[in-house]
C-alpha cells in the first residue's frame, strides 16, 4: 500500500484526493500539508501538519494541488533540506525562481509536474503537436475556460498546449505568444499563437485549440465535467511515480505516449 501525502488538502481537488484515496485498492492517505484548519474528515492516523518536513517523512510520495507560495515550500524541503520523496506537483503560475526549484528537485527525487493531470489532456497536447507540425501554415488560436474563482491566467494547461504548438513548430511561445487583442492592432501574424482566457460560473475546464486556414478549420476541443477527473488522474500518477529514478516527469510519460 502507498502513502499519499496531500499539500492542497484544504482545496477543492484536494478535497477530492482524500475522497479518492478512501476507497483506493493500492494508495491511502497518509497525511495532510495545512495552514489553518482541516474540515474534512480524514482517518484518524492520519498525520495533519504545517510543517513540510513532517508532512514529507510522514508519506511515500506526494501530491500537490495548491498555489505557488506551499509548493515553493515543498520543493525547499526537497532541494535545501534532503527530503527524499516523489512529488506529483499540478500547482500552475509559478515564477521563475519556482520553476528553478522544481528543476532542481526533480535532479535529487522522481517529479511528475502537469499543469493538467487529466489522462484526456495528456492525449491532447499529443494531438495538438501533430495538428500544429501537419498543417503548419493553418492559424493557431487556444481559448481556455474556467470557473470564476480561477487566479492565474491563461491557464497553465492552455500555456502546455501552446508549447506542445509552438514546439511542433521550431517557435519560441514566449517571442510569439498572444493573450489579449484590443484597438487597431494590425494583421495577425503568420507565426502568432492565440492563447485566451474566458471565466465565469463554475466551469471545471474546457479547452480549444484551432488551426484555422482560408477554406477549412479543425478545433480539438476537452472539456473537464467533474473535478475528480484530476484527481484520480494524480493518484494513478503517484502510483507510477514512487519507482521512477530521480528526473523531471509528464503525465505522457506516466501513460507511456
Amino acid at each position: 500500500m502507498i502513502n499519499v501525502g496531500i499539500v492542497g488538502s484544504t482545496g477543492r481537488v484536494g478535497s477530492l484526493l482524500i475522497d479518492d484515496l478512501a476507497v483506493d485498492n493500492e494508495a491511502k492517505l497518509s497525511a495532510c500539508h495545512v495552514f489553518d484548519k482541516l474540515t474534512k474528515s480524514v482517518p484518524e492516523n492520519t498525520v495533519v501538519t504545517n510543517d513540510m518536513k513532517v508532512l514529507v517523512d510522514s508519506c511515500d510520495v506526494v501530491i500537490d494541488f495548491s498555489a505557488p507560495v506551499a509548493t515553493q515550500s515543498l520543493l525547499e524541503e526537497i532541494v535545501e533540506n534532503g527530503g527524499t520523496k516523489p512529488l506529483v506537483i499540478a500547482t500552475t503560475g509559478f515564477n521563475k525562481h519556482q520553476q528553478n526549484l522544481l528543476l532542481e528537485a526533480s535532479k535529487k527525487v522522481p517529479v511528475l509536474y502537469a499543469t493538467n493531470m487529466s489522462l484526456g489532456v495528456a492525449v491532447l497536447n499529443k494531438l495538438v503537436s501533430l495538428a500544429s507540425k501537419a498543417l503548419r501554415d493553418f492559424d493557431c488560436e487556444i481559448v481556455e475556460q474556467h470557473h470564476r474563482y480561477k487566479v492565474d491566467s491563461p491557464s497553465g494547461t492552455a500555456l502546455t498546449l501552446a508549447e506542445h504548438a509552438a514546439r511542433a513548430r521550431d517557435l519560441d511561445l514566449d517571442a510569439v505568444r498572444v493573450s489579449g487583442r484590443d484597438g487597431e492592432i494590425g494583421a495577425r501574424t503568420k507565426d502568432e499563437i492565440g492563447v485566451m482566457s474566458l471565466r465565469g460560473g463554475d466551469i471545471v475546464g474546457r479547452h480549444t485549440v484551432g488551426l484555422y486556414n482560408d477554406g477549412e478549420f479543425i478545433e480539438l476541443h476537452h472539456t473537464a465535467t467533474a473535478r475528480n477527473t484530476f484527481s484520480k488522474g494524480a493518484i494513478r500518477a503517484a502510483k507510477w511515480l514512487v519507482s521512477q529514478e530521480p528526473g523531471l516527469y509528464s503525465i505522457n510519460d506516466c501513460l507511456g505516449l
